[in-house]
């Protein structure tokens, strides 16, 4: 089928049903709703060099990953939620990988000459992120996976990291823990900052000091998380609890209890960030793994749709989503052992 047998079934201009098609704001969503129905049901497909021709667009979305610590089951994760929206939406993903923040940098600048994505997706920001900045100085379109400040309006999507470790934190001084290690993410990055800030408020909320020996940021893996519980463990007074980043991280902490002759649940307890892995159930751990849940890849499709928005020309200031976490209470956090 033709775009023009497409225009003649449903009674329309060729003109209002490729804009219709192609998401410009000009056209009203009853419109737009009707056209993408009769173009499923006649299965209606636009030829690619077409519409790069028709729409200036280059019909692909791009992000850039740096070091191999992103390119690890949490983005997996999340590009099954980005790619099979995109896939839906016949857009493709261009995926780059970088060894420095400078050559992600040149990437950008890049991918902004080139002209081969139409915006960019952006992951794991600092508090004040260059590579935004960078981005909107080259006016590419992006969505931020997190927030930055940079001082100008941005589109982004996040999770409250501070409430979520808040409250894992009070539940845990509930449970008479005082000696409460926080497995952070990277130093700067703002999740990691959030979830700082949360840890520390439920901690100065009870009059219980910070030690910074129990405070530790790094990539999340298991094997770094293994030595530093192990190390963390090895104080006296030891932690009684800990604060997982990520259930790859929970894995590290598990292993390094176990190495000390300690029970997870009894000895000590453990709150994990469970991203939803379907390889890696919380449910199905033992002793079962104390969770606050939020599932990267629903964040990945709700991404991919927010890009779209402002491809049809939603205002990135208008794009402003900060999800609930929730506490997902199992096994693995009792009380302290007196």
């Amino acid at each position: 089928m033709r775009l023009k047998d497409l225009a003649e079934h449903l009674g329309l201009s060729q003109t209002t049903v490729s804009r219709a098609l192609n998401g410009y704001p000009e056209v009203n969503e009853a419109t737009r709703r009707r056209v993408a129905e009769a173009a499923t049901l006649l299965g209606y497909r636009p030829n690619a060099s077409a519409l790069r021709l028709a729409t200036g667009r280059a019909g692909a979305v791009g992000l850039v990953l740096r070091g191999a610590d992103e390119l690890g089951p949490h983005m997996s994760e999340f590009l099954s939620g980005v790619g099979s929206y995109m896939a839906s939406q016949e857009i493709d993903m261009l995926v780059s990988t970088v060894g420095s923040h400078q050559e992600e940098l040149a990437a950008y600048r890049r991918l902004a000459a080139s002209q081969k994505v139409d915006a960019v997706i952006l992951h794991s920001p600092t508090i004040s992120d260059e590579r935004a900045e960078l981005l909107m100085e080259l006016k590419v379109p992006f969505v931020l996976h997190g927030r930055t400040n940079i001082g100008r309006p941005v589109a982004w999507l996040d999770i409250d990291n501070t409430s979520a470790l808040e409250r894992a934190t009070s539940h845990l001084l509930d449970l008479g823990h005082k000696r409460i290690a926080l497995l952070n993410g990277v130093k700067g990055r703002t999740f990691a900052e959030h979830r700082e800030i949360g840890y520390r408020a439920a901690l100065t909320a009870r009059g219980v000091p910070v030690d910074p020996a129990l405070l530790g940021n790094s990539a999340f893996t298991d094997e770094i998380a293994f030595r530093m519980a192990q190390a963390m463990l090895e104080l006296r007074p030891r932690p009684t609890a800990f604060l997982a980043g990520s259930m790859m991280t929970a894995l590290g902490v598990f292993r390094a209890i176990r190495q000390a002759g300690l029970q997870l649940g009894s000895d000590v307890s453990m709150i994990a960030h469970d991203d939803v892995f379907p390889y890696l159930n919380a449910d199905n751990m033992y002793p079962t793994m104390s969770t606050t849940r939020s599932s990267i890849r629903q964040a990945g499709t709700r991404i991919a749709e927010l890009i779209t928005q402002i491809l049809a020309g939603k205002s990135p200031a208008d794009i402003h989503e900060l999800w609930p976490v929730e506490l997902v209470l199992r096994e693995s956090s009792g009380p302290v052992r007196q």
